[in-house]
């Protein structure tokens, strides 16, 4: 049985909705509670009411947070505000950004991804996820009966077969829909009905090992209402629609993947800056834009860092890789080489910062913005993990240290929707 296969998505109805680009948000675990209250104002039917609702100090088991959500949901399809398409699809997803002054396009497509043994593909993670993140999603897509948002996996296509079916199929005709996002993001996608080039697809899908972008904890609630769904049915064909998870995939051969870091905002840090020259050769930046640029320079052959506290912006970079196995105790070697790992074992740790002493962000402006302001005492900033060091870590079935990678552009939320009854 195939692990990948065409679904007819719940979109919204573009002759019910003024402007697309005021409907769609960020996946909810990136969203602000300043960024709600944004999204809320923006239109009345953005998605974030059905994905992330807000709470009410009166909330009960019988008015919710869910319930609500279920509400609008229900609503919204009564009124044709929410549609379903017509027949199954692939759809093809295109991302066009700038970052730092050039140009990208990412390219992907949304299906529905098996999740039993029998699909004839691995699904490896890369890292750990957290109960109450996971029980607020099984909440809410058991409330709805409904997927909301897709895991992100990369698969390899070093030819880039799927892109030729695009190309030869879709290039030249109208988009379904298009959308530009606040960080200017132009999103479009495209509808693939034909089934001989739908399967084309999925000869390039079967039998591969598939990488867990992001959405771990979309991933494991999937799982978990699989599971349950399982417990009630007395025999399973294995094609159930709780059998399956909505997924955007994308080539991890592609140029414009772009995995962004993110870097470490510390509360204490009790030490001078020369008191790391035992592990670390030290170097005063003047600017930010030499600072950055050499760091990233840096990192393509070393493992260094950028360190930003009262006495300026440093770079940072490991005097001996030998020390590595010795001062990193977990996991592999992949794991050990993981900057996010050195940084923990090398600095971190040996100074006394603890988890909670942690601000995570992944824009360096931010991490100088929350040391100029007084409320932290140090900010690192960190490389990016390259595509060849998460399919390591993940092959390894390990897990990286919490926040090490950002994957840049979002798929935005509300595209497409999985109906699962």
């Amino acid at each position: 049985m195939s692990a990948l296969k065409p679904f007819a998505a719940v979109f919204y109805n573009q002759e019910k909705i003024d402007n697309l680009s005021n409907v769609f948000c960020p996946p909810y675990d990136i969203i602000s509670p300043q960024q709600q209250d944004d999204f809320y104002k923006q239109d009345p039917y953005n998605f974030i009411r059905l994905e992330l609702a807000k709470e009410s100090p009166k909330d009960n088991d019988k008015d919710n947070k869910y319930t609500r959500s279920r509400k609008t949901y229900e609503d919204w399809l009564k009124k044709g505000i929410l549609k379903k398409d017509t027949a199954p699809c692939i759809y093809f997803y295109k991302q066009d950004y700038k970052y730092q002054g050039r140009r990208y396009t990412r390219m992907g497509f949304l299906g529905l991804l098996k999740l039993n043994e029998d699909s004839g593909v691995r699904i490896l993670p890369h890292e750990h996820t957290h109960a109450a993140a996971k029980t607020d999603r099984f909440t809410l897509w058991s409330a709805l009966k409904s997927d909301l948002s897709p895991i992100f996996v990369g698969y390899a296509d070093k030819g880039g077969r799927i892109d030729k079916v695009f190309l030869k199929e879709l290039a030249m005709a109208k988009p379904y829909l298009e959308a530009v996002d606040h960080d200017k993001v132009k999103h479009t996608i495209w509808r693939l009905e034909d089934p001989a080039r739908i399967q084309e697809i999925v000869n390039v899908i079967d039998g591969q090992d598939l990488f867990i972008c992001d959405g771990h904890h979309r991933f494991e609630v999937a799982n978990q209402i699989r599971r349950e769904a399982l417990k009630k049915v007395k025999r399973s064909t294995g094609d159930e629609p709780f059998n399956y998870v909505m997924t955007y995939f994308t080539n991890m051969d592609s140029r414009d993947l772009q995995i962004f870091p993110i870097h470490r905002i510390v509360r204490k840090f009790p030490i001078s800056v020369n008191l790391l020259e035992q592990y670390f050769r030290i170097d005063k930046v003047k600017t930010k834009v030499d600072w950055l640029v050499l760091l990233a320079r840096a990192g393509q052959n070393e493992h260094a860092f950028g360190l930003y506290n009262k006495q300026g912006m440093f770079l940072l970079r490991l005097k001996n890789k030998m020390l590595i196995d010795k001062m990193v105790k977990e996991g592999s070697r992949d794991y050990r080489s993981l900057d996010a790992a050195i940084l923990k074992a090398f600095i971190l740790d040996q100074v006394g910062v603890t988890a909670e002493d942690i601000v995570f962000s992944k824009d360096p402006d931010e991490v100088l913005q929350a040391v100029n302001e007084g409320g932290f005492e140090a900010g690192f900033i960190l490389n990016s993990v390259s595509v060849r060091q998460l399919r390591s870590i993940a092959l390894n079935d390990e897990r990286m240290p919490p926040k090490t990678t950002y994957f840049y552009p979002k798929v935005l939320s509300g595209l497409t929707i999985y109906k699962m009854d």
